[in-house]
């Protein structure tokens, strides 16, 4: 207890004494849109080894807090820890090529928490009011990414049931599960009106998604490394204030 209480202590005095040096810092939250997306191969031999022709894009809501700090005439950094659900349900496809029915779609459902450090610079062009533009990397950690099939027999939907629903963090298929930890590099801009502000960018995935580093055929057992490449990207805008800015 004790040490816990000092290392308490000590982190409150390093952020004091950081805070003392700087001219301007806030902590505040923020709200705004998310657009996860999951970019695959195929496994299809017909397409190039690095084709990412495979996309899911989710659409969802993004919300955290956040801590703003400028060290030097306009350059500072942004740090702060977001959460996002996303979802999407995909229009129906036919099963086959002869016949329309049966007709199956995906559903998918997102969570996953996120740690990020911008760094950025800020163009004064008013009194209290900023452009800016940012980059840095974010670690990404993926609670949960649903995908439930469903297949209909009809037009009426009244033989709708679900295939399979899977969880791609904890699937038992080692060619379909995903890595939990993602990382990413952001690129953005920026516009800020006193302790409002707003934010958008596109983050790239700069690993491999797939947890395994092998696509392992059932049938042969060959193991192949083409069919598990892929990137999970992010476009993102945000609105946000600081509560606590000076």
């Amino acid at each position: 207890m004790k040490r816990i209480f000092f290392t308490l202590t000590l982190c409150l005095g390093i952020l004091t004494a950081m805070a003392a040096d700087m001219p301007k810092q806030g902590f505040g939250f923020q709200i705004g849109y998310a657009q996860p997306t999951l970019r695959l191969n195929s496994d299809n031999t017909l397409y190039p080894r690095d084709s990412l022709i495979n996309i899911t894009q989710l659409h969802g809501l993004k919300v955290g807090v956040v801590y703003d700090c400028s060290y030097w005439k306009g350059l500072g950094s942004s740090i702060g820890i977001n959460y996002t659900f996303a979802a999407k349900t995909t229009g129906w496809q036919p099963a086959g090529t002869l016949t329309r029915y049966p007709e199956y779609r995906h559903s998918y459902m997102y969570h996953q928490v996120e740690a990020f450090v911008d760094w950025q610079y800020k163009f004064e062009i008013a009194k209290e009011t900023y452009l800016m533009l940012y980059t840095g990397p974010t670690i990404q950690c993926g609670i949960a990414l649903y995908d439930k099939k469903e297949t209909r027999e009809d037009i009426t939907g009244l033989n709708l049931h679900a295939e399979s629903t899977r969880n791609r963090y904890t699937d038992d298929d080692p060619n379909y599960i995903l890595r939990r930890v993602n990382v990413t590099w952001g690129v953005g801009a920026g516009f800020q009106y006193k302790r409002y502000f707003i934010r958008g960018g596109y983050d790239f995935g700069i690993i491999n998604p797939y947890k395994n580093d092998y696509y392992t055929n059932s049938i042969t057992g060959e193991r192949m490394d083409r069919y598990t490449r892929g990137r999970f990207d992010q476009w993102e805008i945000k609105i946000g204030a600081y509560l606590l800015y000076q």
